[in-house]
């Protein structure tokens, strides 16, 4: 008996459960104990069906298990919830329910003087449910269901604190620039189907590499399920939507930048069989990934808002990430994934406490906090050195991994977004612990216990990932270590972090650097004019189909409407002078009309009759 893994589906219902029990504390219900106990009681749910993930990963170590539930059955569409519980999926479902443990701790002290503590852990709970979900489902169908759960949460989460107008505008926007990937994907979801009879990844994979589609077909499915994972990852052109998102509460942002967004890229590894279906697909795959890990590398070493260096440095790892399973290393992207989540949860949490204590978000504005705050900088440090290709720490795996498997001139493309990353992450240490200390930061000390004590734990978690890589079966050949790629992958990281590190400590380089051409570093800071490219073209078209459809509504629609009206008050004005209360007049318009009736009816019988 395996009662564990048997019954592992019940996992997202332990966060659907504490969404549900939140509303006791909702306005109007429970008042005196104050919201406090709405997010103790879904920190207690989060933990036990993190214990049962545990348990069920023991059971499924050596040998899955596949349950399938039936949900709608008509004429010939059948859908069931698949479930695939293996050490892969129940292992990403570890990861998911231990960090969004560890963000609810977080929460605890970062919302300590919120009242809205039931809301926002009922919408953590909904990030919850969705991520366990997708990460259990063997369907292509519930995964999109997933994806959309999770565009909602997104949506919720930005706007938390929605009485501010920079918050509603940058809900607002993620929200729709989400929609254009959803809105493809489902297409894709709905056109695959029919071609082959069945959403389960399995058997979809067994289709993929027997059928023999059209290459027009597969080019446009590929493309149709490419679309769904670009959006949902922030990669170019649908970027721009994690930026916005940065208006939410930390603790959020913690969760979306490690674990949710990259639930896209686990979505893209499923579908991969499908893409490889179309050379062009995979093309368009390799490219998106690769101009959006450069462009955006390059985008955040420009930002002085701290968040938006996280939010760029997200965009661009996980085009790495569409780099890698283009190229045919979906498990070297799956282990990027794991040590990419635990890192930048780690540096998130470790800079979350100084934006609340310092009420700043400015690099500019801040400095000198190593002595101030010196757990908040360790961490900053091995997460930071986690996620650039440092030997032996968390991405270095994955990325040297990566690199031994890419052509030249990819393998140039991953250096050069290495340095920049690590450059960009030395620039923020620079600004932020080294330095004088500035007046936002002369009165700093550490956090909470709640904030320190989830940071301590990825801290742990991080300086040991090798040892946990190692456990899980994961941990390349030591060899790897002398390949030249990866080689020039330490070498990349050195050069970046040193660079950065020598341009934001010394004291004779005057802050903030600016570049000899200002045009360059506007042309970075403001995202490559990407927001003024959306105005001058899918704005401006959609603008002119507005305006088309307008006049057609005003002019065309209206117009028909508004003639018919007067024809019937003009023939009501008319007919009213017929009323003249005389029978015989009635009687005699009658018979007028029976005679032209008749004659109407009678005309096929007289054509016939002519025609004689």
């Amino acid at each position: 008996m395996n009662p564990f893994s048997q019954s592992v589906w019940f996992v997202p219902l332990y966060a659907v459960l504490g969404a549900l029990l939140t509303l006791l504390w909702s306005p109007g219900l429970i008042r005196r104990s104050g919201p406090r106990p709405a997010g103790y009681v879904n920190l207690v749910l989060t933990v036990s069906g993190l214990v049962h993930s545990l348990f069920a990963l023991r059971e499924v170590w050596s040998e899955p298990v596949y349950l399938s539930v039936p949900w709608l059955h008509a004429a010939n569409l059948d859908i069931t919830f698949d479930v695939e519980a293996s050490a892969v999926t129940v292992g990403a479902l570890v990861v998911i329910l231990g960090l969004n443990a560890l963000t609810q701790i977080y929460a605890i002290a970062y919302l300590e003087m919120d009242w809205g503590w039931a809301r926002f852990y009922a919408l953590l709970a909904l990030f919850e449910a969705g991520m366990s979900a997708l990460a259990l489902t063997n369907s292509l169908f519930f995964s999109y269901v997933m994806l959309e759960i999770l565009t909602l949460g997104t949506y919720l989460l930005i706007g938390f604190w929605f009485n501010q107008s920079l918050v509603v505008t940058g809900a607002r926007d993620g929200f729709l620039t989400k929609r254009v990937g959803d809105l493809v994907l489902l297409m894709g979801v709905v056109a695959l189907y029919p071609l082959a009879g069945t959403w389960n990844y399995d058997e979809l994979a067994v289709w993929a590499s027997n059928v023999n589609l059209d290459p027009k077909v597969a080019t446009l499915l590929g493309l149709a399920l490419l679309i769904g994972p670009v959006g949902k990852c922030a990669q170019f052109p649908l970027q721009l939507w994690l930026d916005e998102a940065m208006e939410g509460p930390v603790p959020a942002t913690v969760l979306r930048n490690a674990v949710v967004v990259s639930m896209g890229a686990w979505v893209l590894i499923k579908v991969q069989p499908i893409l490889q279906l179309s050379p062009i697909a995979v093309n368009a795959e390799i490219a998106i990934g690769a101009f959006t890990a450069v462009s955006c590398a390059a985008i955040g070493l420009a930002q002085v808002d701290i968040k938006r260096v996280f939010s760029y440095a997200t965009s661009s790892y996980l085009g790495i990430v569409f780099v890698a399973v283009g190229t045919g290393q979906s498990e070297a992207a799956l282990m990027l994934l794991l040590t990419y989540a635990i890192a930048m949860a780690l540096m998130i949490m470790s800079v979350g406490g100084i934006v609340l204590n310092n009420i700043a978000q400015d690099i500019t504005f801040l400095g000198g906090l190593w002595s101030r705050r010196p757990i908040s900088g360790i961490c900053y440090v091995v997460g930071a050195l986690s996620l650039v290709a440092v030997p032996p720490l968390g991405c270095f795996w994955g990325l040297a991994t990566i690199a031994n498997g890419l052509s030249p001139f990819l393998l140039a493309v991953l250096l050069l977004v290495n340095g920049i990353t690590a450059c960009s992450l030395a620039r923020v240490f620079g600004q932020l612990f080294a330095g004088p200390v500035t007046d936002w930061t002369r009165r700093s000390p550490e956090g909470l216990w709640a904030l320190v004590l989830p940071m301590m734990a990825l801290l742990g978690i991080a300086l040991h990932m090798p040892l946990i890589l190692a456990f899980l079966g994961l941990l390349p050949e030591l060899s790897l270590l002398t390949e030249p790629a990866t080689l020039l992958m330490v070498l990349s990281s050195a050069v970046g972090g040193g660079l950065g590190l020598f341009l934001y400590t010394s004291p004779t380089i005057s802050k903030p650097i600016v570049l000899p051409v200002p045009a360059v570093q506007d042309f970075f800071a403001y995202d490559l004019y990407t927001a003024k490219l959306y105005k001058v073209t899918v704005v401006a078209v959609v603008g002119i189909v507005a305006k088309v459809i307008d006049w057609c509504d005003r002019v065309v629609v209206d117009g028909a409407i508004n003639l018919v009206g007067l024809l019937t008050l003009a023939s009501g004005q008319t007919l009213k002078y017929n009323t003249t209360g005389q029978v015989q007049f009635y009687a005699l318009s009658i018979l007028i009309g029976t005679i032209v009736l008749g004659l109407i009816l009678s005309f096929p019988i007289l054509a016939a009759f002519s025609q004689l």
